[in-house]
């Protein structure tokens, strides 16, 4: 799929050496970059699409700042010890630059929409907004050289060798694991993280259908089923079991009438409580707490 990466930045001090070299792949586009460094060089930059920015080397005693804001105080970036930066959409990254000669870096654009499709696993939202500013990691600066080496080779190899390259790099970068195979029709597996701790925090409280549908991104009739073919009950039925977890907790901690049981677990009253409770678990919460409890 055709991908054009827009950016807008307002910089200075930079002189390219040999032009724009770019490779553009599926949902990817990598830009190397060699620089000369005026006396001072920076500026800032915002993109439309999120983006990795990779320091491979730098000339010179200083070395690059980088910071969130004009006014900001920056951290320094380096090839050895912080040359790597994810860069959500929309943000503003700025960077100063002082006694540094020349550098060369790499920028990584891509489309997180065709990459989800590309991998057939839709990717957590909140790693796509979650900034990741100045670390190191082998294995990307191993790929990100290799991805490097091949944007500026004069007779570039098939477009499957650097592309596979980029992906690999943006799967470490996003931290996409392996996810066991799921239910036809099931969520995704941080989806169903993300809905499950959300019930887990919140089960004493009545929990609506929307709420869950909005932190997958689901329609709430999607949600729903969607939940039930990846863990074979319904969300309230999830709900109800989590409450009874967190009751089976009480029971066996510091000794508390059953009524505050039933009420800091989010059921109605006592009556209530004890009810589902054998409904679920077989035996009373008063019989429970003795067999455990003596």
């Amino acid at each position: 799929m055709t991908f054009q990466p827009r950016m807008q930045n307002a910089i200075e001090g930079f002189s390219v050496v040999g032009g724009l070299r770019r490779r553009d792949w599926n949902g990817i586009t990598a830009d190397l970059w060699d620089v000369e460094c005026g006396a001072y060089a920076g500026g800032h930059y915002v993109a439309r699409d999120p983006r990795l920015f990779i320091l491979l080397d730098h000339l010179g005693r200083g070395r690059p700042s980088v910071k969130l804001s004009a006014m900001a105080a920056g951290a320094p970036q380096d090839r050895r010890a912080s040359p790597i930066s994810f860069i959500p959409a929309e943000m503003e990254l700025w960077v100063d630059i002082r006694e540094v000669q020349s550098m060369r870096h790499l920028d990584i654009h891509f489309d997180a929409a065709i990459l989800g499709q590309r991998l057939m696993e839709d990717i957590d939202p909140q790693r796509l907004q979650d900034p990741q500013l100045l670390f190191f990691d082998q294995r990307i600066m191993a790929l990100a050289e290799l991805i490097a080496a091949e944007i500026a080779h004069p007779d570039p190899l098939h477009d499957l060798y650097g592309d596979g390259l980029a992906l690999a790099l943006l799967i470490a970068v996003l931290k996409i694991a392996k996810t066991p195979t799921r239910r036809r029709g099931g969520l995704a597996s941080w989806q169903l993280r993300r809905a499950t701790d959300f019930i887990k925090d919140n089960a004493a409280r009545n929990i609506r259908l929307q709420e869950l549908a909005e932190l997958t991104g689901l329609s709430q009739s999607h949600f729903s089923h969607s939940f039930k073919a990846s863990t074979g009950t319904s969300p309230h039925e999830w709900q109800m079991t989590a409450r009874l977890e967190r009751a089976k907790e009480l029971l066996q901690g510091e000794k508390q009438a059953l009524t505050a049981i039933a009420a800091e677990t989010g059921f109605s009253d006592q009556a209530h409580f004890t009810r589902v409770f054998r409904k679920h678990v077989g035996t009373t919460p008063a019989r429970w707490q003795r067999l455990r409890c003596t």
